[in-house]
């Protein structure tokens, strides 16, 4: 493998074989705000030869907290465009497809979901992110529940989609699921903690009026639900390598 001395000290973990099976696996990022950004980045430094990135929106300045692709130097401009620069950066034999798309029912055909090997949905609108787990789920595929209002990465684990109680947003996905008629099973990573009582007092005073509540976010929280999820990816591969279903 051409890019192998950049992952010399990965394959003393992973063995040859597995090197080799991340190399041609293909994974689709969708998403690419503080969980999903983290998490194409950690699957491209550990190997992964075919990355497809998926967001349509543009770097803000809030978003230079916890993205990885939002710097000063960013803002303005397409998320999948900045971070593919990264991207390459990291390893120029990384084969990236860019989609400054939202995916939708509308647009679900532009993407090659049937040629993914594994698919990751970091998308934080519902709708949305039902549209692609009912396009994309079971198999492999990982999900992120909420990680906005959380502050300890400790408390982070990988579950069932239909064993996340304590997150808003896990509860309203299930919710609508079963609305849709969904009967299968996927891992997410997912976060139980609950706000401390002055946040939600904050939250609230936001939203009066019919104002827009902006949820609070720390990068120690949200990367490390993308470096979870690419963790999956990585376990998953290795399994894989070694004959394991």
């Amino acid at each position: 493998m051409a890019a192998q001395p950049f992952f010399q000290r990965l394959e003393i973990l992973t063995g040859p074989e597995a090197l080799s099976l991340l190399d041609q696996s293909r994974v689709m990022v969708f998403g690419l705000g503080g969980v999903g950004s983290w998490c194409a980045e950690a699957l491209v430094r550990s190997g992964i030869g075919n990355i497809a990135i998926v967001d349509f929106d543009r770097v803000q300045p809030s978003n230079v907290n916890r993205q990885v692709e939002a710097t000063s130097r960013s803002l303005g401009r397409l998320k999948t465009e900045a971070l593919s620069e990264r991207l390459e950066e990291i390893n120029p034999q990384c084969r990236i497809e860019s989609y400054p798309l939202r995916f939708s029912r509308e647009t679900m055909d532009s993407f090659d979901l049937a040629g993914a090997d594994y698919i990751i949905d970091a998308i934080d609108n519902l709708t949305n992110k039902l549209d692609l787990i009912m396009a994309a789920a079971p198999g492999r595929f990982f999900s992120s529940m909420g990680m906005a209002q959380k502050m300890d990465p400790r408390q982070i684990r990988t579950v069932d989609i239909w064993d996340t109680p304590g997150c808003p947003l896990a509860r309203l996905v299930r919710h609508n699921l079963r609305k849709r008629g969904f009967e299968g099973n996927f891992t997410t990573v997912y976060s139980p903690e609950q706000l401390p009582r002055r946040v939600k007092a904050q939250a609230s005073s936001i939203s009066e009026g019919g104002k827009r509540v902006i949820n609070g976010s720390a990068v120690t929280v949200t990367a490390v639900a993308g470096f979870m999820l690419a963790g999956l990816v990585l376990m998953d591969i290795c399994r894989r390598s070694d004959g394991e279903s």
